[in-house]
């Protein structure tokens, strides 16, 4: 070897050693930055790692009401979980499980699919296990691998179906929900309100999960609880004190009659709501803790739809309730006054044209003023007045005193009543000519035709009427609104309205509701329903000259409103007068009618759009609309309505 070479072989070993220093420079400081500078950082990722952190369920906030009694509240519960590392491990021990207490199989996908949702937090295989179904897991707990039995707050509505339609229910939320993020702050897993009050104020009653550590191995499966330290424990939700009296919601469910719908509502002049009862009704308790398939199928298929809520979210035509807004439409624009005869009196109908609109009275009221028009419910008058307004008066008007906008109440998912804007709603859902404004005009006037009202949204006129002329916004907690409407009459024309509500009850329509010791006001009515018996409406307030309480019902296939006043008049007696004076008031038996009922609106005017009779007729009506006189009343109908 000569010395070039040896030169060559010195020159590469030197090489090498630098490259073995720098090397083990390298490797030394990624060594002292990781064990002494970022200590701290891998230490806590390290610590992550091996302890998997469990969310706590926050205690809901009370609902309670408006005296301090318990709407809803929370009791101690047990959750059985389970903490695997992947689907077949969870299947595993479910079936383990199946082997010492009852699995519903039906519920597996549905635990299985949730676990898929949120792979690092236990699957809830039980979210309100009772003490026997953790006895006996416990006992069995060595071949249970990742059992977890946690206690958690569970609530409990102690009132159940009474309150079912005002407070709602909670439940897990859903992805949908957190994709369309309904719910601030929620995760998977995370309890919320879903219907009523429990969703309303969600957030005031959530309160903020705690949190606990577990410890796991490198495959994930649990080697100890509650590990790591002290746990964050959750923070309570916040009470909510309501305007409800909890004893009068029972009393309205204790002589609700079995098998009815419909819904029945009370509330004090200034929107405060004392109680929303809705029937048929449902145990909210049974969504605590997940609410099984057959039960939720039972709920969702009933053609009942006890989910319903009857008050706020299913219209009715408002029928003849409705005429003292004809009434107060008429007083405003000054085209009638309270002593105002028409110049047909009644005898049974009144001929348009070449059509009879019948009086629900066969033989006719005969002549009367506004007053007695309201107390005998006659349908001839109105329809006189109707006319006089005319149909762009009247849909101005009700826009004005908010039958076209949903009452406004804190309960979610109240349904927009039905009140055309203009008439070219009908034109666009007829065709210009295949409709009848005159005809149009007289089912407006006596609550019929194209126009549905929910309960509330009745209410509230009638709050109005008892409370001189204001219209405020019905609240259970806090009103979402401070507007008030105003009906525009003066406080003669309005004591005069609630003198003609008076009369109802004294020698009207619900005279047999009348009592000696306590003067009610209100009104009845009859729904037309063209898929089964009729609806009965009534809605009175009391003291009548000083009103303290407002109180209205609607009961679906009940036929006539006379059969709904002595509920409402119940009601107000045993609110104003005490529980000892209502057992003078007899109720005539109500029979259940098991007709399914649409929410919709019969078409009030019958035409075949391509017959020539039915234009003519059109015509007919439209010429004599604006000049009915007394020869135009007719002989009594054959039946009545």
């Amino acid at each position: 070897m000569n010395g070039f070479d040896s030169y060559r072989i010195r020159e590469r070993a030197d090489v090498a050693r630098l490259v073995l220093v720098a090397a083990f420079v390298l490797l030394a400081g990624t060594f002292f930055r990781t064990q002494i500078i970022q200590h701290e950082k891998f230490q806590l990722r390290a610590e992550t790692n091996r302890l998997r952190p469990i969310a706590l369920t926050p205690p809901r906030g009370t609902i309670l009401d408006r005296n301090g009694s318990i709407i809803a509240e929370n009791v101690p519960g047990y959750s059985v979980k389970v903490l695997a590392p992947s689907v077949d491990s969870l299947l595993a021990v479910i079936g383990r499980i199946g082997r010492f207490v009852p699995v519903d199989t039906a519920e597996v996908e549905d635990i299985v699919r949730r676990f898929r949702q949120a792979r690092y937090q236990p699957a809830v295989i039980f979210g309100d296990a009772s003490f026997e179904t953790v006895a006996r897991l416990e006992e069995h707990r060595a071949v249970l691998p990742g059992l977890l039995i946690q206690s958690e707050p569970k609530r409990l509505y102690p009132a159940g179906k009474a309150v079912a339609h005002l407070v709602g229910y909670v439940a897990e939320v859903t992805e949908n929900d957190l994709t369309a993020k309904r719910f601030p702050g929620a995760d998977l897993g995370t309890i919320v309100g879903k219907a009523g009050l429990e969703l309303e104020y969600d957030d005031t009653l959530r309160g903020l999960p705690g949190v606990r550590y577990m410890e796991v191995n490198a495959r994930g499966r649990l080697v100890r609880e509650d590990a790591g330290g002290a746990a964050l424990q959750p923070t309570p939700g916040r009470p909510i004190l309501t305007t409800i009296d909890l004893d009068l919601q029972r009393f309205i469910d204790s002589i609700w009659p079995p098998g009815f719908r419909g819904a029945m509502v009370a509330m004090t002049p200034g929107g405060q709501i004392r109680a929303l009862y809705s029937s048929p009704s449902y145990d909210p308790n049974v969504f605590v803790g997940g609410i099984s398939r057959a039960n939720w199928r039972g709920l969702n298929e009933d053609v009942a739809r006890p989910l319903l809520n009857r008050a706020i979210q299913t219209r009715y035509p408002p029928a003849s309730p409705f005429k003292l807004a004809i009434g107060a439409m008429a007083l405003k624009r000054g085209l009638i006054g309270l002593d105002t005869h028409m110049p047909t009196p009644c005898r049974g109908g009144l001929r348009l044209g070449n059509r009879v609109f019948r009086c629900w009275k066969k033989e006719g009221h005969g002549s009367l003023d506004l007053i007695g028009a309201v107390a005998k419910s006659c349908d001839v008058y109105f329809y006189q007045v109707g006319l006089r307004l005319g149909l762009k008066a009247i849909l101005e008007d009700g826009v004005l005193m908010g039958f076209r906008e949903p009452s406004g109440i804190d309960l979610g998912n109240e349904k927009d009543p039905i009140w055309p804007a203009s008439t070219a709603y009908f034109d666009k859902l007829y065709g210009p000519r295949h409709w009848s404004p005159p005809a149009t005009t007289l089912n407006f006037s006596i609550g019929q035709g194209e126009i549905t009202q929910t309960l509330i949204n009745m209410m509230k006129f009638y709050e109005g009427l008892a409370s001189e002329g204001q219209v405020s916004t019905p609240y259970i907690v806090r009103p979402a609104s401070s507007k008030i409407v105003d009906l525009g009459l003066t406080q003669a024309q309005l004591a005069g309205l609630r003198h003609s509500l008076i009369a109802v009850v004294e020698q009207g329509t619900a005279a047999a509701s009348r009592r000696k010791d306590l003067a009610v006001a209100g009104k009845t009515g009859t729904a037309q329903n063209s898929h089964g018996k009729d609806h009965g409406w009534f809605i009175g307030f009391a003291p009548a000259d000083k009103p303290e309480l407002i109180v209205g019902a609607i009961m679906e296939f009940a036929e006539h409103g006379s059969g709904v006043a002595p509920y409402v008049v119940r009601t107000l007696r045993r609110q104003l007068l005490g529980p000892d004076t209502v057992g003078t008031i007899k109720i005539k038996p109500l029979l259940d009618e098991t007709v399914v009922t649409r929410d919709t609106a019969p078409r009030p005017v019958e035409l075949n759009p391509d017959s020539a009779a039915a234009r003519a007729r059109e015509d007919s009506i439209r010429r004599s609309a604006a000049a009915v006189g007394p020869d135009d009343a007719v002989p009594p109908p054959p039946e009545p309505r």
